[in-house]
């Protein structure tokens, strides 16, 4: 167990959906995060309510952010969007010396996090994005496929399992709704005209997916150098004809005024899985690699929910990094871990290979 009294750390935004679901999961197991966000009175409530330390800052000033995180080990970043939180959250760990976890899905802020390697590496820091259920999954589905096939030059990502968004989940997803159908094409993220579809047999049967800018675009590519990269999930077949014709909409979809007519409705309506969800929902994630002999490596493997494995990856390498196995840095989970980090969490099957010639 960690020494909480020697490496105080911190969960930010703990009053939001997945931030509260880490703190009381952490009191659960023992340990004592000191709670912070923005507004006193709903950062206060949780903290009471857990007996826990809380600060309260905005991430506005700098100064105020070095101050409200001053003397932590680690920040466990939970408040969203991280287009606009993560930049200042990660410029005051880097200033005071702290480690650096979110649970980001965003592709450009993984990316800009993982761009501060050097600084992280001058700062003695681990800079970790996307301990969430984007990307830890298929972050290690990746680096084990990789390991089965080294000179594999396509990567395939696929996930299943009718995970329902959190307020500020939905929020951000509307937030990335002008990125258009992207994918990673010899090394470089390039949009296509409209989004792939493709059917995958996961979970027992045979799914229809469609390609996303998830995560992994940025991540997996990290973790594993493999240059081209698709990444896929379950859908209707209705949201496939509308995403279509998302590409008629972009240039409204970026409109500010827009952005925030969509984004009110959003939280409005996305409430997160209940309690019972998280505890008996499961979802599918799937791989593939190729080489350029036609060589391939299929891989399944079954996980928690969501939301639950979020936080139980987010718990576990906040666990790891305050031990001090991850070397600091800008890294990935799997590359810091490894991909047993996600079979060694509760509630995860084996990975399951296939070997195709």
């Amino acid at each position: 167990m960690i020494d909480q009294s020697s490496k105080p750390w911190m969960i930010y935004g703990a009053y939001g959906f997945t931030g509260e679901l880490a703190a009381r999961r952490a009191k659960e197991g023992g340990l004592r995060p000191v709670l912070a966000g923005r507004s006193e009175e709903r950062t206060e409530a949780i903290a009471r309510e857990l007996s826990l330390e809380h600060r309260t800052f905005s991430l506005d000033d700098p100064n105020e952010v070095d101050r409200g995180i001053e003397g932590m080990a680690l920040v466990l970043h939970c408040a969203g969007p991280y287009s606009k939180t993560s930049r200042p959250m990660v410029d005051a760990c880097l200033d005071q010396g702290a480690h650096y976890l979110d649970v980001t899905g965003e592709y450009r802020v993984i990316e800009a996090v993982l761009g501060r390697d050097a600084e992280a590496k001058r700062a003695g820091v681990v800079l970790m994005p996307s301990v969430g259920f984007d990307v830890v999954p298929t972050d290690c589905m990746a680096v084990k496929l990789k390991e089965e096939l080294p000179d594999a030059t396509l990567l395939e990502l696929a996930f299943s399992g009718g995970m329902k968004p959190s307020p500020g989940t939905a929020k951000t997803t509307v937030e990335g709704l002008d990125a258009g159908a992207l994918v990673r094409r010899d090394g470089e993220i390039v949009a296509m005209k409209e989004p792939a579809t493709k059917k995958i047999h996961f979970g027992g049967r045979e799914r229809t997916t469609m390609s996303i800018p998830w995560g992994d675009l940025v991540s997996a590519y990290r973790s594993t150098a493999i240059p081209n990269i698709r990444v896929y999930t379950e859908v209707p077949p209705a949201v496939i004809r509308g995403a279509k014709m998302l590409k008629y909409a972009t240039p409204l979809l970026r409109l500010a005024a827009v952005q925030r007519f969509l984004k009110k409705q959003a939280g409005k309506r996305a409430l997160g899985p209940s309690e019972d969800e998280r505890k008996t929902a499961r979802m599918h994630v799937w791989g593939r690699v190729e080489n350029s002999s036609g060589q391939s490596v299929e891989g399944q493997i079954d996980v928690p929910e969501g939301y639950e494995l979020t936080v139980l990856a987010a718990l576990e390498c906040m666990a790891r990094v305050l031990r001090g196995d991850a070397a600091p840095g800008a890294t990935t989970p799997a590359s810091a871990f490894g991909p047993d980090l996600l079979t060694d969490l509760p509630g995860v099957d084996s990975f399951e290979l296939v070997r195709r010639s």
